[in-house]
């Protein structure tokens, strides 16, 4: 069974120099500027719009031909820079409103982006995100490429998806329910279909919330059910449009002349599926904007990925680069840390991470506070929460952010007994999760009927009570695999327990009668409406948004990096989702952690391993000041030839070697051809090259795949290139690591054993 729809410029003056920028051209943040918020009546000088922009928010401004990769940092002024960027071509005449299409992820994106448009006199500009323009398209094309009515968009998925599970007798909990759900929306976005999950689940290294061949069976089940019934869900909406698109060639020229020109923000998280449209969208043109920084890719659970972002240059090689390092929005005690803890990354993201460059007055130093137990750490956060607003920082001017969401709970309360007001953004509060009120009636009937209830025979004391109670809940005392709502549902129970091991070690007496009316008092003392409060949010929800001041809590081993996160590449991740959580504060920051779970508890934890040479006491760590972003500026494409043979020349549309197909995918464009077309590679060079790489990565401490990639190893293998211009050419090299490895690698291309050096800095 398969799915029925998945098959379906101005020159400008040097601005950079040996890695760093230039001093800002303007004495205050962004300041006001014709056309801007205070927008009477559009002038139609268009340099207005360009008034205020530092040099390299003005090159993106300016650059409105051909393709255009801008890396914005945290706090630049992306934003900013790519509505000014419209305007001013709409100003000059250069593009027309409704020719323009500006694509982000969110509503409030989009709604942001075209209010700011309008003040700048762009106002016919669609802003819109993927789906919405997708669907408006649907909608409009769906009589003429298909005929009659457009199906209507399913309401509620998960209905759905548990209909699908219960015919394929197969029983799922809620949280079950919505895991695999998202499994099936992953799966759906990565443009795999239902035969095929169980292999990509292996290869993206994702831990699967139920068996592989159960999932696939539902989700195999769930798209003929919507088949059946006439109904597209959301996922269905790009499925449809790019099948359209592909299928209906005059529908696609429709669409083309509609739209001449493209800009994506957040282009790190666009999904294999959203790439796919965009492509379609753009045809064989290249008036194509995108913005992003693969340092804030959070979110590759949900199938996103940087790698289009980072492969901008390959698939265009005339594109103009422009790197936006300024930043408006942080201290530079702020900034410091953030680049510090990006210093410390390895991985293809990291070689392209951004030296910021804080644009405002000094602060603060970041605390980093070490606690002896959990309500230790929350008690102390509470307390330095009420000294700042004491002070004159509003309530709403500062957040809590913690890694997991059942980790609100105890700062929720520490919050209300120091009268301090809070909102919980992106989950429920805790009392009201149903997980936790099921457990609350569970406890409650516990309490009042215990004494004839089995559930409770050789429960000795109150903690084991609990326990007893919860497990008629499913509930275990050891985890289940992987993230996502089974994980949350068992952190949340797990709160409870360890709040009533705690309750009993403060009253020894207490019976479970005593602990439900304590939960009950807390859950009444956490209800109190609040106009404007501190926020309390997990890391991934906080993404685009800042504060004055940020806590960032609970960074401890286990928690930051997460227990789950194994491969490399998830603990990556994880240190980029800490990098976000440092660069929403813009003047006050503290990081704290905590030595043990409870009073009295074993002082066994550790910091977490990214704060490393970054706190106090931590040794010096191996942070680089310079990493292969580097600083702001522009890089032009240009159809040149090398430097010496060092640098790499523009280069049209990769062909494979063999078959001289084009090639887009990058491990394809490493090898210069074709997955499945023969290969020439010399084995015993490859097998040379890859013990040579792993005595590197013993020497260097870091992973194999930092000196090289498995794909860049095959095509040295298949090139063997004799000098330093055949060498550098290879995707996956770069002058960087020509110089630090290049005289090995040649060295063993021409037979001699073991390179010429030991590959140190």
């Amino acid at each position: 069974m398969s799915s029925p729809c998945g098959q379906l410029s101005r020159s400008a003056l040097p601005t950079w120099q040996h890695g760093g920028v230039t001093a800002a051209t303007h004495s205050t943040l962004f300041p006001q500027v014709p056309g801007s918020s205070q927008f009477v009546a559009p002038p139609r000088d268009a340099d207005a719009v360009l008034d205020g922009l530092d040099p390299e928010q003005r090159e993106v401004a300016t650059a409105l031909h051909g393709p255009v990769c801008v890396l914005a940092g945290a706090g630049t002024g992306k934003t900013r820079a790519i509505t000014h960027r419209i305007a001013y071509g709409v100003r000059a005449g250069i593009l027309q409103p409704a020719s323009v299409l500006a694509v982000t992820f969110t509503n409030r994106a989009a709604g942001e982006m075209r209010g700011r448009l309008r003040q700048l006199g762009a106002g016919g500009v669609q802003a819109r995100t993927f789906h919405s323009a997708a669907l408006r398209q649907l909608q409009y094309f769906w009589p003429k490429a298909v005929g009659g009515p457009m199906p209507q968009l399913v309401e509620r998925k998960i209905q759905l998806v548990a209909e699908a599970a219960a015919r394929c007798r197969i029983r799922l909990d809620r949280n079950e329910l919505r895991d695999v759900t998202g499994e099936i929306e992953w799966s759906k976005v990565t443009q795999t279909v239902p035969a095929d999950y169980p292999a990509a689940v292996v290869k993206a290294h994702r831990e699967a919330p139920r068996d592989p061949a159960e999932i696939s069976q539902i989700y195999a089940t769930y798209e003929l059910l919507k088949q059946d019934r006439g109904v597209i869900d959301f996922e269905d909406v790009l499925l449809l449009t790019v099948g359209i698109l592909q299928d209906h060639y005059p529908v696609a020229e429709q669409v083309r002349r509609q739209y001449q020109h493209f800009v994506v923000d957040e282009y790190q998280d666009v999904s294999p599926l959203q790439q796919r449209l965009l492509e379609l969208w753009l045809g064989d043109r290249d008036n194509l904007c995108v913005v992003g920084d693969a340092s804030q890719t959070i979110y590759s659970f949900t199938g996103a990925t940087p790698d289009h972002l980072l492969n901008f240059r390959n698939r265009h090689p005339q594109a103009t680069v422009v790197k936006l390092v300024r930043d408006y929005r942080s201290t530079p005690q702020v900034v410091h840390l953030a680049n510090g803890l990006l210093g410390q990354a390895r991985g293809r993201a990291a070689e392209h991470r951004l030296e910021l460059v804080s644009q405002r007055d000094p602060g603060p130093e970041p605390v980093y506070a070490e606690y002896t137990d959990e309500p230790a750490e929350a008690e102390g956060t509470a307390r330095r929460i009420r000294d700042l607003i004491d002070a004159g920082v509003p309530a709403g001017e500062i957040a809590v952010l913690f890694r997991t969401n059942a980790q609100s709970e105890i700062y929720e309360q520490a919050l209300a007994d120091a009268d301090v007001p809070y909102l919980l953004r992106g989950a429920e509060r805790f009392f009201e999760r149903a997980e936790v009120r099921e457990a609350g009636a569970k406890l409650r009937g516990a309490a009042r009927f215990g004494a004839n209830d089995t559930l409770l025979d050789g429960a000795v004391d109150l903690p084991s009570q609990v326990r007893a109670v919860l497990s008629d809940m499913n509930w275990t005392p050891q985890p289940p695999a992987g993230s996502g709502a089974v994980r949350d549902r068992w952190e949340s129970l797990a709160a409870l327990v360890r709040l009533a091991e705690d309750y009993a070690r403060a009253k020894r007496e207490a019976t479970l009668a005593d602990l439900v009316a304590e939960l009950d008092e807390r859950a009444a003392a956490q209800h109190a409406p609040t106009v404007e409060g501190v926020t309390l949010a997990s890391l991934h929800s906080a993404k685009g948004l800042e504060w004055d001041a940020v806590f960032l809590v609970g960074l401890t081993e286990g928690m930051m990096p997460i227990t789950y996160a194994r491969t490399d590449e998830q603990v990556e991740e994880e240190r980029r989702l800490l990098y976000v959580g440092v660069t929403r504060a813009r003047r006050h920051l503290s990081l704290s952690w905590s030595l043990s779970r409870s009073p009295g508890g074993r002082a066994n934890r550790r910091p977490s391993r990214f704060l490393n040479g970054l706190r106090p006491g931590s040794g010096t760590g191996a942070a680089r000041t310079a990493g292969a972003g580097g600083g702001g500026g522009v890089e032009r494409g240009s159809g040149g030839g090398s430097d010496s043979g060092r640098k790499r020349g523009r280069r049209g549309p990769a062909r494979c070697r063999v078959c001289g197909r084009t090639l887009t995918d990058a491990g394809e464009m490493k090898l210069m051809r074709c997955e499945d077309c023969p290969s020439d590679m010399d084995e015993a060079l490859y097998e040379r090259l890859r013990d040579w790489r792993a005595d590197q990565a013993r020497q260097l401490g870091q992973p194999a795949f930092c000196v090289f990639t498995d794909k860049t190893l095959m095509a040295i293998a298949e090139a063997a290139p004799a000098t330093e211009g055949e060498l550098v050419a290879i995707a996956g090299v770069g002058v960087r690591k020509l110089d630090r490895f290049g005289a090995d690698v040649l060295a063993i291309c021409a037979g001699q054993e073991g390179g010429v050096g030991d590959g140190e800095d």
